[in-house]
């Protein structure tokens, strides 16, 4: 009842990728929509201090959702080539592997959380004016995340098993209870900055647990075993982490991009410029969901048909997934260009400075979401393809190793714009690097 009847390796290139591409960008919609309203809410109900608190605790948050996809798509790409040479057991082994991985992991984050609450917040770029926000905020958090672990790994483990319409019911479901949620604590209850953290923590657990269900009562092929730990245990979990390495790098690359906001917003615009940033990452879900869904749904089918030794199909599934990245993105970008106030009037009133700054900036940043898209998918196709390292180099590049000193060095030569074009010039140097390669690569062995 519960699968799509897809056939990774004999189907149509084109029917599996929309069966695959559709659910998950519905999907991935409602979570941007989650987003977008969470700050809606506590923009309006709380104050535009809320949203910068919000922002500072974000990056947490983000550590704990690359730690589930690393573990997600690592299972996702060694699972989908186990499956396509018969291998089931290996298959399960390997889920398995993953889910109690992640889950040290999360344990060993929320417990270090607790004990130095203080100093992170401080580490993450908290003002004193700040503080009690974001404390607040965070340690209502806490309680979800181990459910929102089951969720992240989860995703990309149920499209395996042939279940993209379930992963998708996961997301809109848990998004809508979130949704309505944040605005019952925010304003009915006036629970203020705490209630939408509660909110959120509330809607994690309903996700996590719809996808213990699937996974011991409905799945197909993927279920939980008994299994032993030993040396190649670790080897295995190690090779996994490897693989999704490039996704985790790509969600505290978002992470890091925050925190080197905040400080560079800060110290230029001070605390009217952080919550104008927060506007930006509050919209960046939506050029992360359109660019991650492609990745995603392209991901199994390249997996599969890789591990079958079918380069003919691999490549035309990177065809398909490129041109439809260039047109996911290609609309977000206009999207942001003519609707900047807009959406800004989602988040504050006109009255507010932080408005007026993030009015002006979001059409700069929206710049990036054409060259994001593109570098995504080809991250995603090598993942694919066990090529862990490359695909964690592209992500270095666009996430750190680029995007940094443009923070750092762009303000100082062109102003406040600058601090808005750092992100966009980070992406469009790392297509050329990408490109370049790829280029390179068909000629030589072509």
């Amino acid at each position: 009842m519960n699968q799509d009847n897809i056939d990774f390796g004999t189907g149509k290139i084109n029917s599996i990728f929309r069966a695959m591409f559709f659910p998950t960008l519905i999907g991935m919609l409602f979570n941007s929509a989650l987003n977008i309203c969470d700050g809606m809410f506590v923009g309006h109900g709380v104050g535009s201090n809320a949203l910068a608190a919000i922002n500072i605790v974000a990056p947490l948050f983000l550590l704990c959702a690359g730690i589930g996809l690393m573990f997600g798509i690592g299972a996702s790409v060694i699972g989908g080539i186990r499956l396509a040479e018969g291998n089931i057991t290996a298959a399960r082994t390997t889920m398995t592997q993953a889910y109690i991985a992640g889950a040290v992991i999360f344990a060993l984050v929320i417990i270090l959380s607790l004990l130095f609450t203080r100093p992170l917040v401080y580490a993450l770029g908290c003002s004193a004016n700040l503080e009690s926000l974001a404390t607040d905020y965070l340690l209502w958090l806490l309680p979800g995340l181990l459910f929102f672990y089951l969720q992240c790994a989860g995703m990309m483990l149920i499209r395996l098993d042939g279940s993209p319409r379930y992963a998708m019911s996961v997301q809109i479901v848990t998004a809508a209870c979130n949704i309505f949620l944040d605005w019952l604590m925010v304003f009915p209850l006036g629970m203020g900055i705490k209630g939408a953290s509660i909110a959120t923590s509330l809607s994690c657990i309903i996700g996590g647990l719809m996808v213990l269900t699937y996974f011991v009562f409905l799945a197909d092929k993927l279920r939980f075993r008994h299994i032993r730990f030993s040396a190649r245990t670790f080897r295995d979990i190690g090779h996994m982490a490897r693989i999704g390495l490039a996704t985790f790098i790509a969600e505290i690359a978002i992470g890091i991009m925050m925190i080197t906001g905040n400080y560079m917003f800060l110290s230029y615009l001070g605390e009217d410029g952080v919550a104008a940033f927060s506007i930006g990452c509050y919209l960046f879900p939506l050029i992360f969901s359109a660019s991650n869904s492609v990745a995603q749904a392209a991901q199994p089918i390249i997996s599969y048909n890789y591990g079958a030794g079918l380069s003919d199909r691999v490549r035309q599934a990177l065809r398909i997934a490129i041109i439809t990245a260039c047109a996911c993105g290609a609309f977000i970008s206009v999207s942001m260009w003519l609707g900047a106030p807009s959406l800004t009037a989602i988040f504050l009133s006109p009255a507010e400075t932080a408005y007026t700054l993030a009015a002006d900036g979001l059409p700069i940043l929206g710049i990036c979401a054409l060259f994001f898209a593109l570098n995504i998918t080809f991250i995603g196709y090598y993942q694919s393809r066990e090529q862990a390292g490359r695909a964690t180099v592209y992500m270095l590049l666009r996430g750190i190793i680029f995007m940094v000193p443009g923070f750092i060095f762009l303000p100082g030569l062109i102003g406040e714009p600058g601090l808005w074009l750092a992100i966009p010039l980070a992406e469009f140097i790392t297509l050329a690097v990408i490109t370049a390669k790829y280029i390179y690569d068909h000629r030589r062995f072509n």
